[in-house]
């Protein structure tokens, strides 16, 4: 039987019960790398409120604590969730929940949301809604930090490219900065 990539928690939770870092995250100097221009490009102010889909194990959620008076991160794998909260269990201003997009998303004034190696899950028109509703969502000012690989996985539906074409084409989001190396791309966006 042939597995539903597209938002399927079945297939995130195998890997996860596989594998406790099935990507790599804590030590692949790709994922370390994002992390850094993650944090490189939101560390110019601090934010209220965060929120984080698609925490997996929670490493980039421990490290935004610091620039968040707090983070709220979701995954929809219960595996992937119980090692983000032992991760971020010193941190008084985390809180990971087992959610999914979009009917996961907490009812809060958030002011960072941010979008990594997550849009390339779902297909176009689904990543279109999903962002839309999330967009939406948030309050004139706040910041979205988008970042995604560049390669190829068969588990993807649609290229990083792609997810950051679908989030620009968002008539409420200007651009504030850009990056892009062979890897990765990374906007981060201010909700108008």
């Amino acid at each position: 039987m042939e597995t539903k990539f597209e938002s399927s928690p079945a297939f995130f939770e195998a890997k996860y019960q596989e594998n406790t870092d099935p990507w790599d995250f804590s030590h692949s100097a790709y994922e370390l790398g994002r992390y850094d221009a993650i944090i490189n490009a939101i560390s110019h102010r601090t934010y209220r409120r965060a929120f984080e889909p698609g925490c997996s194990i929670g490493v980039l959620t421990e490290r935004l604590a610091a620039y968040c008076g707090t983070v709220d991160a979701i995954d929809f794998s219960p595996t992937a969730v119980v090692q983000a909260q032992r991760r971020c269990a010193h941190l008084r201003n985390v809180e990971v929940h087992c959610a999914a997009l979009p009917d996961g998303v907490p009812v809060k004034d958030f002011n960072l949301l941010l979008l990594s190696e997550i849009g390339y899950y779902f297909t176009p028109q689904t990543w279109q809604q999903i962002s839309s509703i999330l967009i939406d969502s948030i309050p004139q000012g706040a910041t979205v930090l988008a970042a995604h690989w560049l390669g190829h996985s068969r588990d993807h539906c649609i290229s990083g490219d792609e997810v950051h074409e679908i989030l620009l084409a968002h008539p409420r989001l200007l651009v504030e900065h850009s990056e892009r190396n062979q890897s990765m791309r990374l906007n981060r966006l201010v909700r108008l």
